[in-house]
């Protein structure tokens, strides 16, 4: 067996995955000639290109994709299985990798993540923010963290929050000037903080319930953000109606800062679910992850006004 092509096949698993030399290196704590290196040695092995490069992009060939194909999985249940090795005697350890919607961050990572710099100071939880769903197993992550709707059915899913509702919000300064809208044609004539969708470029439309019925509502305002926290900062700045999810406004609806605008209307969530495939249950980083989840869940559930 070449030993050097096994030492530097994750190196080229990393440039695949993340589509260029100097972020795999950025991941893989090396410098990127020292990736080039790599790639080029793994290349001779072979005796064939593995990436297609522009000054622009980085691609797979066809070879660099049969490799990758067969070189990830494999590398992946190899570390999959060293770190259950680990926990067998010790503590669990290691690199847990999780891609979250924005939203989840302050409402189910950021408590589980604080948790477990206590319990568990050999784990080190990365977490990747974005909107669109993306395929955590080709990407190289453990897990990832969205709403229970938009998760694909073959995967295990750990409920992490409780259902919540979307609300539209404002400042009280903003209803002194403009007043409230009457019903939902009324949201036409407010300025409503739009939210971009960054993978597609659209904007998101308002799903909202109008006498029993789910209807979608084309808003337009004079901001647009991509971070439901910012349109909330907008909307405690007077500048509109914000349309977000109630847990993340729920302090500052307490404190009067902001008001719940047609609560009639409000469209009830699933909640977020962490998922991964089922061959990863059992790793001891992930299944630290779940228990400390679900223990502060339980906590929360018993302490009113916390957000599992």
């Amino acid at each position: 067996m070449d030993r050097d092509l096994l030492t530097h096949l994750p190196v080229v698993v990393a440039v695949a995955r993340r589509g260029g030399f100097a972020l795999a290196a950025a991941e893989l704590g090396m410098s990127p000639s020292a990736v080039s290196h790599a790639v080029r040695l793994v290349e001779e092995r072979v005796g064939q290109p593995l990436f297609a490069r522009t000054t622009r992009s980085v691609s797979l060939t066809e070879a660099g994709k049969a490799l990758v194909e067969t070189a990830a999985p494999a590398l992946q249940d190899i570390a999959e299985r060293m770190d259950r090795i680990r926990g067998i005697k010790g503590r669990p350890s290691g690199l847990l990798r999780i891609n979250a919607s924005n939203i989840a961050i302050p409402l189910a990572v950021t408590p589980v993540v604080a948790a477990m710099a206590e319990r568990y100071p050999d784990v080190t939880v990365e977490v990747f923010a974005e909107q669109g769903l993306v395929d955590i197993v080709g990407e190289g992550f453990d897990a990832g963290i969205r709403l229970g709707e938009m998760i694909a059915q073959d995967m295990v899913t750990v409920r992490l929050t409780p259902p919540f509702k979307a609300v539209i919000v404002a400042s009280p300064a903003y209803i002194a000037k403009h007043g409230r809208p009457r019903d939902v044609a009324d949201l036409a004539k407010h300025n409503c903080i739009g939210y971009r969708l960054v993978r597609s470029g659209g904007l998101y439309r308002w799903d909202l319930n109008e006498d029993g019925k789910d209807v979608v509502v084309e808003t337009r305002g004079t901001a647009v953000v991509t971070d439901s926290l910012g349109a909330i900062d907008l909307a405690l700045a007077g500048v509109g109606l914000a349309y977000v999810f109630e847990p993340l406004a729920r302090a500052d609806l307490a404190a009067g800062r902001l008001v719940q605008i047609l609560a009639k209307t409000a469209i009830e969530e699933s909640g977020l679910f962490l998922y991964f495939p089922r061959r990863a249950s059992m790793a001891p980083k992930l299944r630290a992850f779940i228990d400390t989840a679900n223990e502060i869940g339980r906590a929360s559930m018993r302490t009113p006004g916390r957000v599992a």
